[in-house]
């Protein structure tokens, strides 16, 4: 199946934490950093998720929010060290691929961000991204 998701990182389950109704998946990738996924019980179970199952993490471009200084007090799981690798920026809006560990991540953010936030290639930035926006592939 082909996907218009642009972030398709490999990596493997290190813990599920059920919930009520949800549960939380942490995936450590192959360059050593993890990403939480909430996800539902139902998909747990459909997917076969546990302990050492590989498994695709996706995530939109327009999920991704990029930060260029400290970040703290945010709710907010997945904070991915990174460097900017390319930036293709349009009218409105711009592409930036972010090299995090072995794998790369591409963040739709506006042409304003990119200035605001002085981005070139070669900036190191922390990528963010909700959990809940977030979704698992297995298989």
């Amino acid at each position: 199946m082909s996907l218009s998701i642009r972030n398709q990182i490999p990596g493997t389950v290190t813990s599920v934490t059920p919930g009520e109704a949800m549960a939380t998946v942490r995936v450590r990738l192959d360059g050593g950093q993890d990403i939480t996924a909430a996800i539902t019980l139902d998909a747990v179970k459909d997917l076969g998720l546990a302990e050492g199952a590989a498994v695709h993490t996706l995530v939109k471009a327009t999920e991704v929010a990029l930060a260029t200084g400290p970040v703290e007090g945010l709710s907010i799981r997945n904070r991915l060290s990174g460097t900017v690798r390319e930036i293709a920026t349009g009218a409105a809006m711009a592409s930036v691929r972010v090299s995090v560990g072995s794998a790369e991540l591409t963040a739709a953010i506006t042409k304003d961000a990119v200035t605001d936030l002085a981005l070139t290639q070669g900036s190191a930035v922390t990528v963010l991204f909700k959990s809940t926006e977030v979704s698992l592939s297995a298989g």
